[in-house]
C-alpha cells in the first residue's frame, strides 16, 4: 500500500532548542523518499523517527544557511556508509555549489553511493516520473533559495454507473482505459478527471510570487513562519514569514492542510501560531509542527 506522509525532523529556524532540533523534513511518497533542508543533527533525528539512508532518493536544499543545510555532510556520508545501492539526487541553489562541495566533501570517507548532483539556476521542472514531477520556484531571501513543489500527473477515475448503462464491463474497462475508445462509446464518457495530488515545501522567504506558486492549489503545504505577526517588521527585514502571512498565503492559494513550521526561538507558546493562523481566515486543516511529527497528505476529496 502507498504512503504519503511527512516526517518532521526539525522546526527551530535559526537556533535549536532543548524541544526543536534544526530543520529536516522527509516526505514519503508512495515508493520514494525526499529529504528537504537537513540541518545540523538530520541524520539523528532520522534515527530518532525510525528513517533510514536507504529511505532517500532525493535531498532537496532550499538555500544554504546553516539551519538548513549543516546536516547534509552526516547525511551524505551515511548514504556511503550504508551503501544505498539506487541513486540518490541532490538538488539545491547552483550559486551555493562551493558549499555544497564543503558539505559533501566536509572530511575524509569511503565513496560507495551514487549520489547525482543537480543544482538548481532557474524557475521549473526538475525531475519527472510517474509519481511526480519536481518543480522549482525563486523564493525571496538575502541569499539564493528556491521552495519546491511536487505535483501527481492528473489520472481518470471510472464511473461505475456509467459503464453499467453502455453495457461494459469485466476486460472491455481496461481495454476502453487503454485504446480510449470502445464500440463508440469514449472514455470522457464513463469517467472524470482524477486531480493529482500537490506538495509544496517553502523555507525562508518573504512575501513573494514564487510563494503562490508554490502553493497554489496544494493538498499539503508546509511553510516556514518563523515570527508572530507582532514582529512582522522583523520577518520583512531578514526575509521570512509571519504566521498570519503564511496561512493568508494557504488561504489565499486554496491549500487543504496547512504546516507551519520553522520557528524562532525567542517564542515558547506554539498555540499562538496557531491563533493566528486562524485569525488570518485559513479554514483548511492546520498543523503547527513539532519535531517526529508525521503528518499523513490528505486523501484525495
Amino acid at each position: 500500500m502507498s504512503v504519503r506522509e511527512l516526517v518532521v525532523l526539525g522546526t527551530a529556524s535559526q537556533v535549536p532548542t532543548r524541544h526543536r532540533n534544526h530543520n529536516g523534513y522527509l516526505l514519503r511518497w508512495d515508493g520514494e523518499g525526499l529529504l528537504f533542508d537537513p540541518g545540523e543533527g538530520t541524520q539523528r533525528q532520522m534515527i530518532r523517527a525510525g528513517a533510514a539512508a536507504h529511505d532517500l532518493h532525493r535531498i532537496c536544499v532550499t538555500h544554504f544557511h546553516g539551519d538548513h543545510s549543516l546536516g547534509l555532510a552526516g547525511v551524505i556520508q551515511r548514504i556511503n556508509l550504508d551503501r544505498v545501492p539506487h541513486e540518490i539526487v541532490a538538488h539545491y541553489p547552483q550559486s551555493g555549489q562551493r558549499f555544497f562541495d564543503r558539505l559533501r566533501y566536509a572530511t575524509a570517507y569511503r565513496e560507495t553511493a551514487r549520489l547525482t548532483e543537480a543544482p538548481v539556476a532557474a524557475d521549473g521542472v526538475l525531475a519527472s516520473s510517474k509519481s511526480y514531477t519536481l518543480q522549482a520556484h525563486r523564493l525571496s531571501h538575502p541569499v539564493e533559495s528556491y521552495g519546491y513543489r511536487l505535483v501527481e500527473p492528473d489520472g481518470r477515475r471510472m464511473l461505475p454507473d456509467l459503464l453499467a448503462s453502455y453495457g461494459i464491463k469485466g476486460p472491455d474497462v481496461g481495454r476502453l482505459q487503454r485504446e480510449g475508445a470502445l464500440g463508440g462509446v469514449l472514455l470522457d464518457d464513463v469517467s472524470e478527471i482524477r486531480r493529482g495530488q500537490r506538495f509544496a515545501f517553502v523555507m525562508d522567504t518573504r512575501l513573494c510570487d514564487g510563494v503562490y506558486a508554490l502553493a497554489e492549489g496544494c493538498d499539503m503545504l508546509v511553510i516556514e513562519s518563523t515570527f508572530l505577526d507582532a514582529d512582522v517588521e522583523l520577518a520583512v527585514e531578514y526575509g521570512h514569514l509571519t504566521a498570519g502571512q503564511a496561512a493568508g498565503i494557504a488561504r489565499d492559494a486554496g491549500v487543504r492542510h496547512l504546516v507551519l513550521t520553522h520557528f524562532s526561538q525567542r517564542y515558547s507558546e506554539p498555540e499562538e501560531f496557531e491563533r493566528q493562523a486562524r485569525a488570518a481566515g485559513f479554514e483548511g486543516e492546520l498543523t503547527v509542527a513539532h519535531d517526529l511529527l508525521r503528518v499523513p497528505v490528505p486523501k484525495r476529496v
